[in-house]
Parts: C-alpha cells; structure tokens; sequence
C-alpha cells in the first residue's frame, strides 16, 4: 500500500478515535460511572497515534515535506479534528495528483 493512502487512512482513524474518546467514552465514563468505553478507546487511541506519528516520519521524504511541515502534522496529532485537515489538505491532493499521472 502507498505511503500516501496508509496515512490517510490512519489519520482518520486516529482523528476518529480521539473524538469518541472525548466526546462519548469519557463523557460516560465521568459521568454515567462506566468506565469500559475508556478502557476499549484509550489503547486504542494510543495505538492510532502511534502509528500517525511514526507514518508521518517515514514517510515525510516521500511525501517531499520540510521539516515546518512535519512539525505541523505531528503537531495536529494531538489536536482532536486537525488529522482530518492534514487527510484532507495535504495527503488526499498528493494521492489524487498520483492516480492521473
């Protein structure tokens, strides 16, 4: 699979992942006493980012990033809906402009 569309796609799990963890496991947890949702979303959050974070090093020099850039991306990581604008901004018009040439 290509560097390009891996990243995607895990950018948007982990955005997506992030969001649940803040928006409903936690919620429930604080507030309805049910702790499970945190215990699924958390690792599994941290797995996502994990794995964001060391595809954006890798593949920074396919991807033809500087160092400003990088930093920005990692940067996004830890920012609940920012993935979703690296996916969309940056990854989604190098993958498109790859599949016409």
């Amino acid at each position: 699979m290509d560097i390009v569309r891996a990243l995607r796609i895990v950018s948007i799990a982990e955005a997506t992942s992030f969001l649940v963890l803040l928006l409903i496991a936690m919620p429930v947890k604080y507030m309805g006493d049910q702790p499970a949702g945190v215990q699924v979303m958390g690792p599994l959050h941290g797995v996502l980012f994990l794995a964001y974070v060391g595809m954006v090093l890798v593949g920074r020099g396919q991807l033809g990033w500087d160092l400003k850039r990088t930093v920005l991306a990692l940067i996004a990581g830890v920012l609940p809906v920012a993935p979703f604008f690296v996916e969309r901004h940056w990854l989604k018009p190098i993958e498109t402009a790859r599949a016409a040439a």
